[in-house]
């Protein structure tokens, strides 16, 4: 099984059982996003996490497989159609050297870690129409000199 046949699996056992990720990640006691990124194909799981996840959604020894290979990290070059990724896309586009110098200034020459890293996604109420709160907490990596 691929990692594309695998998110297949989840995502039709996930709207079988009426679930969201913030369910399934709930029963694992673990964060939604990073659990819906691994079962999009983005990340690997560690064993006990791939076989908690196929437990909660009654998924076999094929996709707790699938989940726990190393995926390969690519995208689509692009811009992309879908509106919720194409405005962050456009963040990107307007905000990207800002938030480079911001860092800079703040942390000196390195990068945000990808890697040591939570995304965590939010819904603020708000009277004037509800907010979408993104918060990327990723670990200052600084370049070094040799």
């Amino acid at each position: 099984m691929n990692k594309e046949q695998m998110t297949d699996a989840i995502v039709t056992a996930k709207k079988t059982k009426g679930m969201s990720w913030a369910d399934i990640a709930g029963q694992m006691n673990m964060g939604e996003t990073w659990v819906a990124s691994a079962c999009l194909g983005m990340n690997s799981m560690p064993e006990k996490a791939a076989k908690d996840l196929c437990a909660v959604l009654n998924l076999g020894d094929d996709v707790c497989a699938a989940l726990q290979e190393f995926p390969h990290k690519a995208w689509d070059k692009t811009i992309p159609q879908d509106p919720v990724i194409y405005r962050l896309y456009e963040i990107v586009g307007v905000y990207g050297d800002t938030i480079k110098d911001v860092i800079h200034e703040k942390f000196g020459d390195g990068i945000m870690s990808a890697i040591d890293f939570s995304l965590d996604i939010d819904k603020e109420e708000n009277p004037k129409g509800d907010r979408v709160v993104i918060t990327l907490n990723g670990k200052f990596l600084k370049y070094v000199a040799w």
